[in-house]
């Protein structure tokens, strides 16, 4: 049985995305893992990362794409959902990289979205509107170890969708006054949906990004973090600020992860956040 795990954060620009491609990457190629990626957000970001803007446009024409999944969700006459054929294997722009398969996202998952709150508000008592994605990935989700849902940076429909998913979930986090501000009320709000619906929804822990070695601020954050007895967890592998790794976002070919994400350090964290990842996994979910 697959464990599935959301990465969230309501803050914007703290490397969600990237944690959440190079936890694939680094799950498939370092530990055999097979991971299935599933890309919530409207933005796109984690779908051309993995298959390049030309592809993601082609699966968005050709209906591929998760808009297809939550329109029919709304719209009974529109277009039925095909998982086989969405499903895009072997995604990775790194050679070394296998096992790693792709639900795509598509900007029309914003206006969807709408419809989707439509739909709840309408019969608020209705489990169907946060349903869809967990039924329409049950059938093929054995064929995976690992499930990750980036969600976007909101707690939409979309978002519910991929916590009803979710065994646990990650916090991708840079050590800032700003992007750690809204982190207890988010904690809270994920709770409050776990009550809800009933579905348990552990905390698998905090990952420090773009950390900075030199400030001083990072690390007094990082300190109020750890003592902090609300955060289940800071994972002890803090994502160092890297031109490589703001540069992984980018759809070019590379023949190994270290070329990739860098290996100045880079690559070490990386896997190091990877493997503790895997652990905390284990253990919690």
């Amino acid at each position: 049985m697959a464990r599935a795990i959301a990465t969230i954060n309501l803050k914007g620009g703290v490397g969600k995305t990237t944690t959440t491609a190079a936890l694939a990457e680094f799950m498939a190629a370092e530990f055999g893992q097979r991971v299935l990626l599933v890309d919530l957000d409207p933005q796109t970001n984690l779908t051309t990362m993995m298959v390049g803007e030309e592809r993601w446009k082609e699966l968005n024409e050709l209906g591929r794409t998760l808009a297809t999944l939550f329109r029919r969700a709304i719209d009974p006459t529109a277009d039925e959902f095909d998982i086989e054929k969405a499903l895009q294997h072997d995604v990775s722009p790194v050679r070394a990289v296998r096992g790693v398969d792709l639900l795509a996202s598509s900007l029309d998952l914003i206006e969807i979205q709408e419809g989707l709150s439509h739909q709840q508000y309408a019969d608020p008592e209705s489990a169907r509107p946060i349903e869809v994605l967990r039924s329409a990935i049950a059938p093929i989700a054995d064929r995976y170890d690992y499930i990750l849902i980036d969600c976007p940076p909101n707690l939409g429909m979309l978002t519910f969708n991929g916590l009803r998913l979710a065994d646990g979930y990650l916090i991708p986090t840079i050590p800032d006054i700003l992007s750690t501000y809204g982190i207890p009320q988010l904690q809270a709000r994920v709770q409050k949906f776990a009550d809800k619906s009933g579905h348990r929804i552990r905390e698998i822990g905090l990952v420090i990004t773009k950390y900075r070695s030199a400030s001083n601020l990072h690390r007094s954050i990082i300190e109020q973090l750890q003592r902090d007895d609300r955060i289940a967890n800071v994972v002890p592998a803090w994502v160092p600020e890297a031109n490589q790794i703001a540069a992984s976002a980018e759809f070019v070919p590379y023949g190994t992860l270290k070329r990739k994400y860098g290996n100045t350090g880079q690559f070490d964290a990386l896997r190091m956040l990877t493997e503790t990842v895997l652990m905390n996994a284990q253990v919690y979910l």
